[in-house]
């Protein structure tokens, strides 16, 4: 009979939960709870645990927050909780309890060709490093290394790193954002909010009066040409592109560089044709080392959850 652990991924908003079978890794009974109907992220657990009639002793959950101790405080969301006493509650043996950015980037072994969409670059090389990157309400990153017959997942807030204009154009816009904000972080920009500082940036450094858009609408007329939200949706895919190639330059990443978050796919078609590729390349003399390392969108469903199991598997001495 098969065993299953319940994995999460927990975002200031969602909170999702499923099963994971422990002897493949597979992801199923996926739901989506709304952070607000419940008091505690045990709660949310325990209803979705009863839903599903399954006894479970082992757990990971992915959390979009610094994990640094016992004491989990959510950044974007009320809740707070002891990892260790949780564990107690629900009556489990193991409790992992772990970065979003770290589980995203243990489900970079797991995925098949039919969860990727290459941009650029030859095959990833087996045993290097890679990085994965994604932009959502914020900008998470992560290094992923395979050492000793293990993936060690090497999280950090690299989302936070100073914004490196490349550009006359990038010149403006960092002028612009730092009289607003003081420090500008490379997360500012590449993120749902940053889309909306790109606009407005463009729009008040042509002395004009930006409208009052959310990051859904930039994207949504800038499909349909509007001059404004078309330039800050391009300067956004160019500026991902300058970051990626940043992220790998520094730890040589011909494992492969993946992109994750639910920005990208919402304007799949404009990022092909975008600027991307060639501003992750464009490294002066370092272009050549930078030509063959390919570039992923990941189109799994669930890539936190997947990076959850591959995480609790490999903890309590599965191989993945």
């Amino acid at each position: 009979m098969t065993k299953y652990s319940l994995v999460g991924d927990v975002g200031g908003t969602n909170c999702r939960l499923a099963l994971c079978a422990m002897d493949s890794g597979e992801i199923s009974q996926a739901q989506t709870f709304s952070g607000l109907d419940y008091d505690s992220l045990e709660a949310a657990v325990r209803h979705y645990l009863e839903l599903q009639h399954q006894e479970v002793e082992d757990a990971c959950i992915a959390i979009a927050c610094p994990i640094v101790g016992d004491w989990v405080a959510m950044t974007n969301h009320t809740w707070a909780f002891s990892i260790a006493e949780m564990r107690k509650s629900l009556g489990l043996q193991h409790l992992e309890v772990i970065n979003d950015f770290t589980a995203v980037s243990m489900a970079i072994p797991m995925l098949k060709d039919a969860d990727l969409m290459q941009f650029g670059g030859k095959k990833p090389q087996d045993g290097k490093p890679a990085v994965i990157y994604g932009a959502g309400t914020g900008l998470g990153v992560a290094h992923v290394i395979h050492a000793h017959g293990r993936w060690l997942s090497l999280p950090g807030e690299g989302g936070h790193v100073d914004f490196a204009p490349n550009s006359e154009e990038e010149d403006i816009i960092l002028e612009q954002l730092r009289t607003e904000m003081g420090h500008v972080s490379a997360e500012r920009i590449l993120s749902g909010p940053g889309l909306v500082n790109l606009y407005r940036a463009i729009v008040k450094s042509d002395n004009r009066e930006p409208e009052n858009y959310a990051p859904k609408d930039v994207t949504k007329l800038a499909l349909e040409d509007n001059l404004d939200c078309r330039r800050a949706l391009s300067l956004f895919c160019v500026i991902m592109g300058r970051f990626g190639g940043n992220l790998a330059l520094t730890l040589g990443t011909f494992g492969g560089v993946y992109i994750a978050g639910g920005i990208v796919p919402r304007f799949l078609e404009f990022f092909k044709a975008s600027g991307f590729r060639a501003a992750f390349e464009d490294k002066g003399r370092f272009k050549d080392y930078l030509h063959d390392i390919p570039v992923y969108l990941i189109t799994h469903d669930n890539p936190g959850l997947l990076g959850a199991g591959a995480y609790l598997r490999q903890s309590i001495g599965m191989k993945i």
